[in-house]
């Protein structure tokens, strides 16, 4: 009997694969760099940097949370008041900022200048409208229907119903012959 559905084993895409070993590696390498650091500059230096990157991480978010806050008011004030909402460039939104202040709120040397370069409004927009193309091109790539199968026929807009009458659902009175189902059935009470 034919499925439709193949049964071939999926191949595992390169990043599912090398995904968990470059976390590995990023946490052994900031491990690594604050040993390091550790020896040069003291435990004492290694602690200050852990909590100002805390700090600072926690500032930027609450930041950029008001900004979304403040942001999300304006659109529903211009919305009552009849007007269009202007729509924001990639890279203008708070996701990316509130990105480079949890990347600063980790420990971590690398982390941190990660966050530090994310702050960077120019890198912001870059990485903004990467993102946006990409996500374009994955949506005018992806196959019709649901979870990749073959496209589904449009749902009727107003369906055919059955009409309720006192004898129960259907056409006719209770004793009526409406289909392979015509066992009487009690009517449902609490």
């Amino acid at each position: 009997m034919t499925t439709g559905i193949s049964t071939a084993p999926r191949r595992r895409s390169p990043a599912r694969t090398f995904l968990p070993l470059a976390i590995a590696a990023w946490l052994i390498l900031e491990i690594w760099l604050l040993t390091v650091i550790a020896d040069v500059a003291g435990g004492l230096a290694v602690a200050a940097l852990l909590v100002g990157g805390i700090v600072l991480g926690a500032v930027v978010i609450k930041r950029a949370g008001r900004r979304a806050f403040k942001n999300l008011a304006n659109t529903f004030q211009q919305a009552q008041q009849g007007q269009q909402p202007t729509p924001q460039q990639p890279g203008q939104g708070n996701g990316l900022t509130m990105l480079a202040g949890l990347l600063l709120m980790m420990p971590g040397l690398i982390s941190d200048a990660a966050g530090l370069v994310l702050l960077l409004p120019p890198v912001r927009a870059w990485i903004g409208r990467r993102a946006a193309r990409s996500l374009e091109r994955k949506i005018y790539t992806a196959p019709a229907g649901i979870r990749g199968g073959p496209e589904q026929p449009a749902p009727e807009p107003n369906p055919p119903r059955a009409k309720v009458t006192g004898g129960g659902v259907g056409g006719g009175p209770p004793g009526q012959q409406d289909g392979p189902d015509t066992a009487y059935r009690p009517p449902l009470t609490p």
